[in-house]
């Protein structure tokens, strides 16, 4: 269990929150969260962690077991989620497919009974504010998948909600699309000074867009922070390793993490300094990736089996894989400086 405590109010309080669906383990297991008002916020975690869950539980589509849920400190357990003051962004985008993007846009307020002038005037203004004003007209199927993105935020943002949710917006869409719309995603959220709770599975989106990351992990927070500390600092064994770019090693202290790209590496016939002994491993994949070359690795002392795979990883910059080009099957040391290791608790053990 896991809580952050902001400076700013908070728009959204979860207060030992569960989901127990018929059977297996609670699919949200008694979890404390503040997300802070104005804030963007990534719940991110493998498949089966929660994080869906959880923000279809802030949505009000999906019944908490126990526990609450505030908005500004007001308790929305229990109403329904046209009452709740948050609204959804799905996946799928859930487009009216007979439906111009102007009706789309226009339909909750249609459903709530206010005059088509009245509802068409302000659907058309957020359109123009996310730039799809010159295709209000348009069906769905004549859109883009970017363009659809625009269209599903709009029609969200017209009931005016005081937390926007985000349902793993952005895995429909090709990676080059997907990089040019969280970076929208990130403008429109400072611009409208909402509050963004994000899904995702993906490291990399969640710290481009997050304020606050919140990772997940059979139905509990592993940790709270910043994009920069959760990389830098990951809190246990599971975030380093899902977290990526960190090598988790067993020390006589206990497990600690490194990042790869602060690991050192030499030649295992290479001159030692001091009285190091380095850690004795075998390179076993070489992958060039632009400006870095990353090397996978496995800790000698015993045959590789033929289907052998990395345990370990170095990133090094092209110019220090320029002075020694490492390739498969070589042995080698690896060591690290003292300061560039960092201790890691274990996961609580859940049923």
């Amino acid at each position: 269990m896991s809580s952050i405590r902001p400076l700013q109010a908070a728009a959204i309080e979860l207060v030992a929150l569960s989901k127990q669906f018929a059977s297996g383990p609670p699919a949200v297991d008694n979890i404390d969260l503040l997300v802070a008002s104005g804030s963007y916020c990534c719940l991110l975690g493998p498949s089966g962690c929660g994080k869906s869950t959880t923000l279809r539980m802030i949505a009000g589509h999906e019944l908490a077991s126990s526990g609450d849920i505030l908005l500004e400190n007001r308790n929305i357990t229990h109403l329904p989620a046209a009452a709740r003051g948050t609204a959804m962004m799905f996946q799928s985008f859930a487009l009216f497919p007979h439906l111009s993007a102007l009706d789309n846009v226009a339909f909750s307020l249609k459903m709530k009974g206010v005059a088509q002038v009245q509802r068409h005037a302000r659907a058309r203004d957020l359109l123009e504010r996310v730039s799809m004003g010159h295709l209000a007209e348009r069906l769905p199927g004549e859109l883009s998948g970017g363009q659809q993105q625009r269209v599903a935020l709009a029609r969200a943002l017209i009931t005016q909600p005081r937390v926007l949710l985000l349902d793993e917006p952005l895995s429909a869409l090709d990676p080059f699309l997907r990089i040019q719309m969280r970076a929208e995603l990130k403008r429109w959220q400072k611009e409208l000074g909402l509050t963004f709770i994000h899904v995702t599975h993906s490291q990399e989106e969640a710290m481009a867009l997050a304020d606050t990351m919140v990772v997940m992990n059979r139905g509990a927070i592993e940790q709270v922070g910043s994009p920069r500390e959760v990389f830098n600092r990951p809190a246990s064994e599971f975030v380093a390793r899902f977290m990526g770019g960190h090598n988790v090693l067993d020390t006589p202290g206990g497990k600690i993490g490194v990042r790869s790209d602060l690991m050192q590496i030499r030649p295992a016939d290479g001159p030692l300094s001091g009285a190091e002994q380095g850690l004795p491993a075998i390179v076993i994949d070489v992958q060039y990736q632009g400006t870095h070359v990353l090397l996978g690795l496995q800790r000698s002392g015993s045959a590789l089996p033929a289907d052998s795979t990395a345990e370990l990883s170095v990133m090094l910059s092209e110019t220090r894989f320029a002075e020694h080009a490492y390739t498969p099957g070589e042995a080698v040391r690896l060591s690290w400086a003292a300061d560039a290791a960092h201790s890691l608790q274990s996961s609580p053990a859940r049923a």
